[in-house]
């Protein structure tokens, strides 16, 4: 197993990075985006070049795999034309600011770039993007799209910048091997974050030898750690009337309970050792450890995470796995004490985005759709493990029984919450997960951590805060 060293830095030290350092990683990433792009998408009108994000691990080629197929079909169709791949790997955040490093010139935008919904508001605002809408009043496709997966892609000022090529929903993944040793019911479904807990200390009592719960957190695992860990918890504390992150005035929280109780439910699993090791949770390539080795190999007994993890298990990925259906169970994620609704999901996804300085806009967009057939995007749906943001694929009984686990996250779309999709997100997300690491690594006290994260939201949302 992969291990890096514990961070130990002070809180103020890690809210204040230095400015030479910032500036040579700047320069750094700015170099290897132009080497991504070549000459730039400018140097042949009959080429269209697609950017998107290449696994960290070697062995997993899912969207590689996909893309090589559709870049067949798009060439057997059009006569003349061509499909330039341009993989960028790299982890999620270190991808972002590669992405944003090439979409601010032409000689290095592609024409079709993979955008997640949460940053897709900011490069909008930034006028990376252009509109899609003129593309989309010609193309009867999109009225099979759902309305909320159009609105991930929507900025303020009404228009569609990105194309979504499915969502996710997120719950909590057992196994049912380790449950048995523990003594835990194989159906088990917690009421409660008590129950969770609960579960995991049992496990450590009884089953010595594996990590009794993960939880995503730190800055290493990035969005990750925002959304599957901490926003899971968040969104399930108070009465569910308010949204806790954002509220509806228009400002974002600080000072809640909630968060406080969020980040106290974070330092619990770390200062209880019911979680990896600090130096495996704050390791980079965390997510596939857990996707790799330690659900796999019997090692995790309770993981928060993703619809997703599947694509790692099939036949031919990175990971094969048979019989993970048989060994892993399914739970929801319960709200903080059973409250209404009793359930928490957090819904994403990513979308295909025309860079506003690409070279040639109109062939990149049928390329496009050539990738949102119905067919194509069935095919896709199921090799990713993702959700149906199609309503003819999510009725097609085909897409239902592709894969185990697919009915258990569908359901969950409808009462799924989603990230506030405003410019200022990436930077609340990242606030989030510096207080997370704060609580994880015992630097901060949770009160200490929660303070620093309002300081920080208030800085970058100028002042647009309320008080709770």
């Amino acid at each position: 197993m992969r291990q890096t060293a514990v961070r130990t830095r002070s809180t103020a030290a890690r809210f204040r990075p230095t400015a030479p350092l910032t500036a040579l990683v700047a320069l750094a990433l700015a170099a290897t985006a132009l080497t991504a792009c070549g000459s730039g998408s400018g140097s042949d009108p009959d080429t269209v070049k697609v950017s998107f994000k290449q696994s960290t691990d070697n062995s997993v080629r899912v969207m590689d795999t996909f893309l090589a197929g559709i870049k067949k079909q798009f060439e057997k169709a059009n006569p003349g034309k061509k499909v330039e791949l341009i993989p960028i790997k790299a982890p999620d955040s270190e991808y972002y600011t590669k992405v944003q490093q090439m979409l601010r010139s032409p000689k290095t935008a592609p024409d079709l770039v993979y955008e997640d919904t949460f940053l897709i508001n900011s490069d909008i605002t930034s006028g990376y993007l252009k509109p899609l809408d003129p593309y989309l009043a010609k193309w009867k496709d999109w009225d099979q799209f759902i309305d909320t997966a159009k609105t991930a892609a929507k900025a303020e000022d009404g228009k569609t910048y990105g194309i979504p090529d499915g969502t996710d929903a997120r719950g909590l993944w057992f196994d049912k091997g380790i449950f048995e040793k523990a003594g835990l019911p194989s159906d088990w479904q917690p009421k409660t974050w008590d129950d969770v807990l609960s579960a995991a200390r049992t496990v450590k009592r009884k089953v010595p030898g594996v990590t009794p719960l993960n939880i995503y957190t730190g800055k290493p695992a990035g969005e990750a750690a925002a959304m599957q860990g901490f926003q899971m918890l968040l969104y399930g504390t108070g009465d569910g009337t308010s949204d806790p992150l954002y509220d509806r005035a228009s400002k974002w929280v600080a000072g809640s309970k909630g968060f406080r109780d969020a980040l106290a439910f974070v330092e619990t699993v770390y200062k209880e050792k019911l979680g990896p090791d600090v130096s495996v949770a704050l390791d980079p390539n965390i997510q596939t450890i857990v996707r790799g080795e330690l659900l796999p190999k019997g090692k995790l007994a309770i993981d928060l995470d993703g619809s997703w993890l599947p694509q790692d298990w099939q036949k031919g990925a990175g990971h094969e796995w048979p019989d993970w259906s048989e060994k892993l169970g399914l739970a929801y994620m319960p709200t903080q004490t059973g409250q209404s609704p009793g359930k928490v999901s957090m819904s994403g996804g990513w979308t295909w985005a025309i860079p506003d300085k690409a070279a040639n806009p109109d062939l990149a967009f049928e390329f496009i759709k050539t990738m949102q057939t119905k067919a194509n995007a069935q095919k896709w749906y199921i090799a990713n493990s993702g959700i149906a943001v199609r309503k003819d694929v999510a009725e097609d009984p085909d897409y239902i029984s592709a894969q185990p686990g697919i009915k258990f996250f569908t359901d969950l779309v409808p009462s799924t919450h989603y990230r506030p999709a405003f410019p200022a997100y990436p930077k609340v997300s990242t606030a989030m997960q510096e207080a997370m690491e704060g609580v994880t690594t015992g630097d901060v006290s949770v009160e200490e951590a929660a303070r620093g994260y309002d300081d920080t939201l208030k800085s970058v949302t100028n002042d647009q805060v309320i008080e709770k």
